[in-house]
């Protein structure tokens, strides 16, 4: 490990936020780092939005319901979870509360985002902020094929248009982020599940973000 960035890991407990496009293989990377940072691992849940199989069938009736309930669902997970965890080491997250915003702007319109984005910068002031944000990009076929292969049921009948839109809108607003550091990773010709050089090689490009520095004053 880098001195610079053990000097920091031995000062403060690091906090890692893993983003990307739905399939790009989020939580399988962040539960892949868990043992090489020593830390916990904080996952979204998701499964328990009860719009959101309607919404994939019908985003425009449902997007604003769907929406606000990620964003209550992520404010009482990440305002309680994310202090507790960091009080007792290191912490890798597979989202960023900022995803909200994303999702919105692509959804949302009008007096609702302007309504949303209210309530999302009022609760987001009380939110940790990342010392780290690692954005997963893959080619939008390759994003279809991992959405296929896992399949679930609720993201059967997602179009290819709304997976390039949604890839554009993640582009979109990482081009411009200024929050935390942001690491961009490619991911179309890794497989850090089955070679472990492709793992070993996303966390030593981590490692060497974070010790560039400086970490984000983090909102206690």
């Amino acid at each position: 490990m880098d001195w610079e960035l053990a000097n920091i890991m031995s000062e403060r407990n690091v906090y890692i936020a893993i983003e990307g496009v739905i399939g790009v293989g989020k939580t399988t990377l962040a539960r892949l780092l868990k043992p090489l940072f020593d830390a916990q691992v904080l996952l979204e849940v998701f499964e328990e939005n009860p719009f959101l199989a309607r919404f994939y069938q019908d985003r425009e009736r449902y997007a604003f319901q769907t929406q606000t309930f990620f964003l209550l669902s992520r404010y009482h997970q990440q305002h309680e979870a994310i202090p507790a965890a960091l009080a007792q080491g290191n912490l890798i997250s597979d989202y960023t509360f900022d995803k909200n915003k994303i999702f919105a702007r692509l959804t949302l319109t009008g007096d609702e985002l302007d309504m949303y984005e209210r309530v999302q910068d009022t609760l987001g002031a009380r939110i940790p902020l990342p010392d780290l944000v690692v954005y997963l990009r893959a080619d939008v076929e390759n994003l279809m094929t991992r959405i296929a292969v896992r399949d679930r049921s609720y993201e059967r009948t997602m179009e290819r248009e709304y997976i390039a839109a949604l890839a554009n809108a993640y582009e979109n607003y990482y081009a411009t982020c200024t929050t935390s550091p942001v690491l961009k990773i490619e991911t179309d010709d890794l497989d850090y599940v089955h070679r472990q050089d492709d793992l070993a090689r996303v966390a030593e490009m981590i490692r060497a973000k974070l010790a560039e520095g400086p970490m984000q004053e983090r909102l206690l």
